[in-house]
């Protein structure tokens, strides 16, 4: 396993980090299976866990903290969560504000059974509000010792950008690291987000390497469509009556060819396709099953040859995202049709 320094906070991550959110209600619910794989993981070599308050409403950060603490491993784990998504029906159990950032955090440390938070992100942008209220929050977290550094999740290029010249501007802590969805398929970040990341010496942890599975090895073309439970919670994502999922399908065939010829899985050459990037630091795999995450483990040793490569660009150009909808974000005046109408 290679271990790589996060941005420029001293901290060295593995590149395959584990990520969370399948465990609890939404994935695994068993916190003893949960338990064996984040063991299994520790064991191969991977010292990164990222997970969030909104993963099964708290309960993926409890199964994380109790598997953390049984195993007696958390001074050498770094650990990250995240905050934003709404947590109750309260109207203030969400967002980016100072008030809701400070009960946040502290409802984590109480799940995670833990003292101190190795990276804490905030999940999305929160158009409503000012970006150095949630910096000044999150610096106090930081000064307090709760917090170890800061970054941001699934932000636009001119989001990162407005950060990081707010923290110089008013003396802030500033994100140290984004996490943005990336993958064969899901491309978009390399036009603006990855060189804006470089730029400012920011780490980079993206998620989604196997494009909400579609570059598992189950969606090939002529075979029946696999069912799930995230394709029925986002149709947009997987409905093949769309141009931009049936683009998706075509190119999920070509590269799973290109695997077999490159001699290995469709899994391995998608997770080492985000690894390999200049930019990134570290990719986050997301295993419900053991066997899940036997079959991502290898990638963290797979070099791809150029060639390889430059056959991926022709499948999928750099820079293009083949679905939209994948990008994991939409500006709030495309998304809310009052930001763009007249009523």
């Amino acid at each position: 396993m290679e271990y790589r320094v996060l941005g420029r906070t001293g901290i060295r991550v593995s590149s395959l980090c584990l990520g969370a959110m399948m465990f609890g209600r939404f994935g695994e619910e068993s916190a003893e299976r949960s338990a064996e794989v984040i063991n299994r993981a520790l064991d191969a070599g991977i010292n990164f866990i990222d997970t969030a308050d909104i993963y099964s409403r708290g309960q993926s950060e409890e199964y994380v903290g109790e598997a953390l603490v049984k195993a007696g491993v958390r001074d050498r784990v770094v650990l990250a969560t995240k905050c934003h998504g709404p947590m109750g029906d309260d109207p203030n159990e969400r967002g980016n504000s100072r008030r809701w950032i400070m009960q946040a955090v502290d409802d984590s440390l109480r799940r995670l059974r833990t003292d101190w938070i190795d990276l804490y992100q905030i999940h999305r942008p929160d158009p409503s509000t000012d970006i150095d209220e949630t910096l000044g929050a999150l610096t106090d977290l930081v000064r307090s010792g709760k917090v170890r550094a800061i970054g941001s999740s699934t932000f636009p290029a001119h989001e990162i950008v407005e950060a990081q010249w707010t923290a110089e501007r008013r003396g802030r802590e500033r994100f140290r690291c984004e996490q943005p969805p990336y993958s064969l398929l899901v491309r978009g970040i390399e036009a603006d987000v990855l060189p804006t990341c470089r730029r400012y010496g920011m780490g980079v942890i993206t998620w989604s390497p196997l494009a909400g599975g579609w570059l598992s090895g189950k969606y090939r073309e002529n075979q029946e469509v696999p069912t799930s439970r995230r394709a029925g919670l986002l149709p947009s994502r997987y409905d093949l009556s769309l141009p931009g999922n049936r683009l998706k399908l075509a190119a999920a065939e070509r590269f799973a060819v290109l695997a077999e010829e490159a001699g290995m899985s469709l899994i391995e050459l998608a997770l080492a396709f985000t690894i390999n990037h200049p930019a990134v630091t570290s990719t986050i795999i997301g295993p419900r099953t053991m066997e899940h995450l036997e079959s991502q483990l290898p990638a963290a040793d797979v070099r791809l040859d150029p060639d390889v490569l430059d056959r991926i660009d022709e499948i999928v150009a750099p820079g293009v995202t083949l679905n939209p909808e994948d990008a994991g974000w939409r500006p709030p005046a495309l998304a809310d049709a009052t930001l763009r109408r007249r009523t």
